[in-house]
C-alpha cells in the first residue's frame, strides 16, 4: 500500500461528516460502556485487503480476542462494501456467514467463559456474538445498509433468532420475529400470529415468500413452545401448514412438524401427533439429521399412547433404522407393548435400555405409556372372568399397590371400558354384565385393539366356548330332571 492510499485510509477512518454519523451506531463492549462505529465503505481497498482482514478476525476469534475481532470485523465490512474493493457478492456472503459461524461455535464451545470470569465481560462470546450480529445486520439492511442485501439480511437474522433461543433470550427473539415479519411484509407482533398473517392459505405468496414465511414460521413455534404459550403455538402451527408454494429446507419441515407433535401430545390428540412425528421423520431423514433418530422414538411412543395395533416400524422408511443402536430397545418396548409383557416394558424402562429415559420429552410421558399397558392387561385378565381378586390383578401388573389397581378399574368403570364393580370389602372385581359371546371385548371400547391382538380374539373364542358350555350342561341337567 503506497503512502497516498495509506494517508487516504487514515482520512477515511478519522474525518467523520455528517453521512458519516448519521450512519454510525453504538457498540457494546460488555463493560457497560459503548463504543461509537462509523460504517461508512473503506476505499482505497481490494481483494488481498478484504482477504487479509478476514484472515485477522479468524485469528483474533480463535484467541477470543474479542475487541480486536470485532474492530477487524469492522472493517471487513467496510471494504466488502466499497464499490472500488471489487468484491464479489458470493465473496462476501461467503465470508459473513463463515465469521457468523465462528461467533457462534464459541458459544456452542463455552469458549472465552474463564476470559469472561477473570476479565468482565469484554471477552463473553455472547456479547461478541451480539456485536457482531448487530454490526452485520446494520451493514446488510434492505434499505438503511451501506451494502444493502436483502437476501443476506434475512439469513443474518435467522441464523440470529436461533442463536438467541439457543440462548434463551426470548425478549430479543420476539424482536428479530418483528423484524423478520416487518422485511416480508407482514405485520409484527401479536398480529402475525393471525390466519391472514401468511396469507390466509398463502393463494397468492410466491415460491420464495412462502420458504421465508416458513423459517419464521419455524422461530415463532420454537419461541412460543419455550414459553408454553399453547395458544400461540397452534396459531403459528396451523399458519405454518397453511402456507402455500414455499420450498423450504427439509429441516425446517421436520423442525415445524416435530414441535407440532409435540404440541399435539400435550393436548393428548396422539392420532394427530403420530402423523406429525411421522412426516417430521422422513423430513429429517431426507436432510439426512440424526434427528430423525429422535423422531421415530417420538412416533413410537405416540403409537402407544394411542393404543394403536399397527406397528410403526412397518413402515419403509422407519424399517431400515430398525437395528440402529438407539432404536434397538425402542422396538423391544414396542414389542412388550403389543403383547401386553409388562414386566418386560418396566425392565427396559428401569434399566434404561438404549438411553431411553434420557430423553426429557420420553421420561414425561413414562407415567402416561405404563398407565395404557396396565389398562389393556387389567382388560384381557378380566375378559374370560366373572369375578377377580384385586391381588390377582395386581400380581398380573408387576406388584403394584391395591391402591393403584383400584385407581386404574374406577377410571376404566367410569370411562365404560370396563362394566364392572369394585368389592372393596372382599377385594374383589365383580363384572355387572353377564353375556357372553365378546361383550367383554366390546368393552374396551376400542375395536382395533380387540381385534389386533391373537391374544385377545383366542380370550374370546374360549369365552364363546365357555358359554355353549355351560348352555349345554343347563340343557343336560334339566333334561335329566324332566325324566
Amino acid at each position: 500500500m503506497n503512502k497516498k492510499a495509506a494517508g487516504a485510509e487514515l482520512e477515511d477512518d478519522h474525518d467523520v461528516d455528517t453521512a458519516a454519523v448519521e450512519d454510525a451506531m453504538d457498540v457494546d463492549n460488555g463493560s457497560g460502556n459503548s463504543r461509537r462505529i462509523n460504517l461508512t465503505p473503506l476505499k482505497y481497498h481490494g481483494p488481498w485487503s478484504y482477504k487479509s482482514i478476514k484472515q485477522l478476525v479468524k485469528l483474533h476469534l480463535r484467541t477470543v480476542s474479542s475487541s480486536k475481532a470485532l474492530k477487524d470485523y469492522e472493517r471487513m465490512l467496510r471494504v466488502a462494501s466499497s464499490p472500488s474493493a471489487s468484491i464479489s457478492p458470493n465473496a462476501v456472503e461467503k465470508g459473513v456467514n463463515g465469521m457468523l459461524e465462528r461467533v457462534a461455535n464459541l458459544i456452542n464451545s463455552g469458549a472465552g467463559e474463564e476470559q469472561s470470569s477473570s476479565g468482565g465481560d469484554e471477552n463473553d462470546p455472547k456479547v461478541l456474538a451480539k456485536n457482531v450480529y448487530d454490526l452485520t445486520l446494520k451493514a446488510f439492511h434492505p434499505t438503511t445498509g451501506i451494502s444493502p442485501n436483502e437476501r443476506l439480511w434475512f439469513k443474518t437474522n435467522l441464523k440470529y433468532g436461533q442463536l438467541l433461543y439457543e440462548m434463551n433470550e426470548t425478549g430479543k427473539l420476539q424482536m428479530v420475529i418483528n423484524d423478520l415479519l416487518s422485511g416480508s411484509g407482514q405485520n409484527g407482533g401479536e398480529s402475525g400470529m393471525e390466519q391472514d398473517t401468511y396469507g390466509g392459505g398463502g393463494g397468492g405468496t410466491t415460491s420464495s415468500g412462502g420458504t421465508h414465511l416458513m423459517e419464521i414460521a419455524a422461530l415463532q413455534i420454537q419461541l412460543y413452545s419455550r414459553l408454553k404459550d399453547t395458544k400461540k403455538l397452534r396459531a403459528a402451527y396451523h399458519s405454518a401448514m397453511a402456507v402455500r408454494g414455499g420450498i423450504p429446507h427439509p429441516r425446517t419441515i421436520a423442525l415445524i412438524q416435530e414441535l407440532g407433535g409435540k404440541m399435539h401430545m400435550s393436548q393428548r390428540n396422539f392420532d394427530e401427533a403420530c402423523q406429525a412425528f411421522f412426516q417430521a421423520f422422513k423430513s429429517y431423514d431426507e436432510a439426512g439429521d440424526r434427528a430423525r433418530l429422535r423422531c421415530l422414538k417420538y412416533l413410537v411412543m405416540a403409537s402407544m399412547l394411542h393404543a394403536s395395533s399397527i406397528n410403526p416400524f412397518d413402515s419403509h422408511e422407519a424399517r431400515a433404522h430398525r437395528e440402529d443402536p438407539e432404536i434397538v430397545a425402542m422396538t423391544t418396548l414396542v414389542d412388550a407393548f403389543h403383547n401386553d409383557d409388562i414386566r418386560k416394558f418396566e425392565k427396559i424402562l428401569n434399566k434404561n435400555e438404549g438411553r431411553v429415559m434420557d430423553d426429557e420429552f420420553v421420561k414425561e410421558h413414562v407415567s402416561d405409556l405404563l398407565r395404557t399397558l396396565r389398562t389393556q392387561v387389567i382388560l384381557n385378565t378380566f375378559e374370560p372372568y366373572t369375578r377377580i381378586r384385586l391381588e390377582r390383578i395386581s400380581k398380573d401388573l408387576n406388584g403394584i399397590p391395591i391402591e393403584d389397581v383400584e385407581s386404574l378399574l374406577v377410571s376404566l368403570i367410569l370411562d365404560e371400558k370396563l362394566e364392572g364393580r369394585i368389592d372393596q370389602v372382599s377385594g374383589i372385581l365383580v363384572k355387572t354384565n353377564q353375556s357372553v359371546g365378546g361383550g367383554a371385548a366390546s368393552s374396551r371400547g376400542d375395536g382395533k385393539m380387540a381385534s389386533g391382538s391373537i391374544q385377545s380374539r383366542n380370550t374370546s373364542s374360549i369365552v364363546q366356548l365357555t358359554a355353549a358350555l355351560e348352555h349345554l350342561n343347563g340343557a343336560i341337567s334339566k333334561a335329566s330332571y324332566v325324566v
